[in-house]
C-alpha cells in the first residue's frame, strides 16, 4: 500500500501537521454516486476497529508533545476508552477546556463557529480527525514556556531523547506497532522544530530511525521561527540551533526541507505572524500540495513515491537539502491557461533532438523560474555578501514541481517520453525537471476548510478551493545559506565546539557547488 508513517515533534511542527490532517481528512468521499477518488487513504490513514466493534479509520502518525501544550484534546477520542489500548503508557492525561469549533464537532452541529487567532490556544483547537491513542505521546519533563527550565537549547533535546530512550526505548514503544501494521512502507515523514530543542532531539530519535530502518526515504520538514522581533541572545541561539540541526540531520535523512514563513509575501496572502494557526496554514498549504504525488492511486494518475521524488532532487547523492516554493494562481488565470508550463518545442542543445522531439523551450529557464513564495530563509545573509550577490541568478540542479487543478496535457506514452527527456537532460548538463500535474477528471484544488484561517485573498479563490503550484529543488543557495551561518558560528559559537560545526557545514556547501561555476567570486575565500 506504499504507506507513509507521520512523527510530529513538537507543537510548532502540531499545528502545521494539524492543517495536513484536517486536509487528508476532507478528501474522503462519502458519497457514493461521485466519481471515485485518486486520493489512496491506506497511505496516511489505518485501519482498525474500536471496542465496540466499529470500524475506526485515523492517522498513520506519533505525536510528541510538552504537558499542557495537548489543550481540550481527549487521548481517546471519540473512538476508544481508557484501558482499550494494550501498552498504553500514558496516565497522566489531564486535558483542558475544549474550544468552541471542537465541541460543535463533537455535537454533530450544522454550523460550526469559525475559528479564529483568538479562540485557537492550542493546536487541537481545530483538529477535525481523531487520533488513536498510541498516537498521543505527552512529555511531562517540560512544559512550553517555562522561565523555570526552558526547552530552548539543543542539547537539552539530545539529552531529553536519551533519557526517554534508556527508560522506555521509544522505538520499540512507539514506532515499531505502527511500522509493523504497514504492509510496504513507503517512508517517514518527520514534521520539527530545527532552531530550539525539538531539533537536538529529532537528530537523535532520526540516527535512531536510520539505524534501525535504514533502507527507506527518511523526509524532515524543518520548521524554523521568526524571532525578527526577539532580542539578540535568543536570535543568536535560535540561529546556532537551526546550523546544528542543519548540519547533523540532513545528513540522516534522505530530504531535509527548511520551513520558514517568508519575510515578504505576495499582496494575496494576508497573514498574523504572531499566529501559529496562521503561519502555520500557510506552509502547511504547500507541504500539502508538494507531496500530493506521494498518496496518488496508481491506477488512477501518475503516483510519485518519496523514493521517486528524492531521486530527482538528489543529483549527486549527496545532495539532501531541498527548497521549498509556491504560488496560488488567480481564478481568471486558471480558466484561461490551463498547463501554465513554458511552451513545448524542439530543444536543439538536447542530445538526439529533432524538430520531432518534444521538450521544453528553454529546460534552464524552466527550472529558475522562480515561484511567489520560498519558505527557505534567507535571515543568514553574510555580512561580507552584499544583497545583490546574495540575490544573484542560483543554478539549479534539479526540481519536482507538483500543479493542482491545472489541466493536464498528457497523453499515453508521456510518462516514457518523460523520462527519455530527464536523460537527455543528464547528458547536456541541464537541470533535471520532473512535473507532476493533479485535477485531470476531479478538482483537486487545495481545500480550505471551515478549520483553515482566512489568509488567502478571495481573487485567487474558486468555490472548492485554490490552484497552488508548489516545487522542490536543489540549488547553489543552499551552499551561500551555509556559508552564512558558518560566518555566524565564527563569532557567537565557543572554540570547542566551533570548528566540527563550521567543518560540517562547509562538506554540506561543496555538494551545491561541485561541478558549476557561479563566474563571480561571490563564493571565494
Amino acid at each position: 500500500m506504499h504507506e507513509i508513517l507521520t512523527l510530529q515533534l513538537g507543537h510548532r511542527a502540531n499545528y502545521l501537521a494539524t492543517h495536513f490532517w484536517n486536509t487528508q481528512e476532507s478528501y474522503f468521499d462519502y458519497d457514493a454516486t461521485s466519481a471515485r477518488s485518486t486520493i489512496d487513504h491506506d497511505v496516511h490513514f489505518r485501519a482498525g476497529q474500536g471496542p465496540s466493534g466499529g470500524d475506526t479509520y485515523t492517522p498513520r502518525t506519533l505525536i510528541y508533545d510538552l504537558k499542557g501544550e495537548f489543550g481540550g484534546l481527549r487521548k481517546w477520542g471519540g473512538l476508544y476508552n481508557q484501558g482499550d489500548v494494550e501498552g498504553d503508557m500514558n496516565n497522566l492525561w489531564l486535558a483542558k477546556k475544549q474550544s468552541e469549533y471542537q465541541r460543535a464537532l463533537d455535537e454533530g452541529l450544522e454550523t460550526l463557529p469559525k475559528p479564529n487567532t483568538q479562540t485557537v490556544r492550542f493546536w487541537s483547537d481545530f483538529t477535525r480527525v481523531f487520533y488513536h491513542p498510541r498516537s498521543i505521546v505527552q512529555i511531562n519533563d517540560y512544559e512550553l514556556g517555562s522561565t523555570i527550565l526552558p526547552f530552548e537549547k539543543w542539547g537539552s533535546g539530545e539529552e531529553l531523547f536519551s533519557t526517554l530512550d534508556k527508560d522506555h526505548d521509544l522505538l520499540d514503544r512507539d514506532v515499531r506497532p505502527w511500522a509493523e501494521e504497514c504492509d510496504q512502507m513507503q517512508g517517514m515523514q518527520i514534521f520539527g522544530s530545527a532552531d530550539d530543542a525539538w531539533g537536538g532531539f529529532a537528530s537523535k530519535y532520526v540516527e535512531s530511525l536510520k539505524d534501525e530502518y535504514g533502507r527507506i526515504p527518511l523526509w524532515f520538514w524543518a520548521l524554523e521561527g521568526d524571532d525578527t522581533k526577539s532580542q539578540r541572545a535568543r536570535r543568536v541561539l535560535r540561529t546556532v540551533n537551526t546550523a546544528q540541526s542543519l548540519q547533523t540531520i540532513s545528513t540522516l535523512t534522505s530530504m531535509y526541507i527548511p520551513l520558514a514563513v517568508p519575510s515578504f509575501l505576495p499582496s494575496y496572502i494576508q497573514l498574523d505572524r504572531t499566529s501559529q494557526w496562521q503561519a502555520s496554514g500557510l506552509l502547511s498549504m504547500a507541504v500539502e500540495s508538494m507531496t500530493l504525488p506521494t498518496r496518488q492511486k496508481s491506477d488512477r494518475v501518475k503516483r510519485g513515491l518519496l523514493s521517486d521524488l528524492e531521486a530527482v532532487l538528489n543529483t549527486k547523492g549527496n545532495q539532501r537539502i531541498a527548497e521549498l516554493q509556491c504560488s496560488v494562481a488567480e481564478e481568471s488565470t486558471q480558466r484561461r491557461n490551463g498547463d501554465m508550463g513554458p511552451k513545448a518545442v524542439g530543444d536543439s542543445r538536447l542530445p538526439g533532438s529533432d524538430e520531432q522531439e518534444v521538450v521544453y523551450e528553454d529546460e534552464v529557464e524552466k527550472a529558475n523560474s522562480k515561484l511567489d513564495m520560498s519558505f527557505s530563509t534567507r535571515e543568514t545573509w553574510p555580512t561580507a555578501l552584499s544583497l545583490r550577490q546574495w540575490e544573484k541568478a542560483n543554478h539549479v540542479f534539479a526540481k519536482v514541481e507538483s500543479v493542482r487543478r491545472w489541466r493536464l496535457i498528457a497523453a499515453e506514452g508521456d510518462e516514457e517520453e518523460e523520462a527519455s527527456s530527464r536523460k537527455r537532460q543528464g547528458q547536456a548538463s541541464l537541470p533535471t525537471v520532473e512535473k507532476h500535474v493533479h485535477g485531470i477528471s476531479l478538482d483537486y484544488s487545495y481545500p480550505f476548510l471551515d478549520s483553515f484561517p482566512e489568509i488567502v485573498c478571495r481573487s485567487r479563490l474558486t468555490a472548492k478551493g485554490a490552484a497552488i503550484h508548489g516545487s522542490l529543488s536543489t540549488t547553489s543557495e543552499i551552499s551561500k545559506r551555509m556559508k552564512g551561518f558558518q560566518e555566524i558560528i565564527s563569532r557567537t559559537v565557543d572554540v570547542a565546539d566551533r570548528e566540527a560545526l563550521s567543518n560540517g557545514l562547509g562538506e554540506i556547501a561543496e555538494a551545491y557547488e561541485e561541478g558549476w561555476d557561479s563566474g563571480s567570486d561571490v563564493d571565494s575565500d
